[in-house]
């Protein structure tokens, strides 16, 4: 038939798109957040001595680091205030954890007037099953 590629998904084209999986058709935003997700923003592990992060975010010039298990499933984050501090502790207790995410797949207009709206400058894109695919700036996206 022609046909390059052809997909068989099962679970539908919503599922398709919120995986960050490629999409097309009239109704598929210009640029979605995991078009302009970092997905070089730090990472770290429960098991990581918070000092050791705090220098390597520091020295990548970021404010941020997102605290992943093994499958880099997001479990919480570690925002200005956890890596700007000296404070003696875990990981575990610095930082905040379940923190909202957005799927690749929402519209980047979309996610910019939410993040207006909630006043955010950063908003973590996962896939349905909690993966990071990485994090929108709000400058990026004005």
């Amino acid at each position: 038939m022609g046909f390059p590629q052809v997909y068989d998904y099962a679970p539908g084209k919503k599922s398709w798109g919120s995986y960050g999986l490629p999409r097309e058709g009239t109704n598929v935003p210009d640029r979605s957040a995991g078009d302009v997700a970092h997905r070089d923003v730090p990472t770290c592990t429960l098991a990581d001595r918070l000092a050791d992060v705090r220098a390597r975010v520091r020295a990548a010039g970021w404010d941020t680091c997102i605290v992943v298990n093994e499958q880099r499933v997001v479990l919480g984050r570690l925002g200005r205030q956890a890596i700007a501090t000296d404070t003696d502790e875990s990981v575990e207790q610095a930082m905040t954890p379940g923190p909202s995410t957005v799927r690749p797949s929402i519209g980047a207009e979309d996610l910019l007037e939410r993040m207006r709206t909630r006043n955010l400058t950063s908003f973590l894109v996962t896939t349905p099953d909690g993966r990071l695919v990485g994090l929108v700036r709000r400058g990026d996206l004005e």
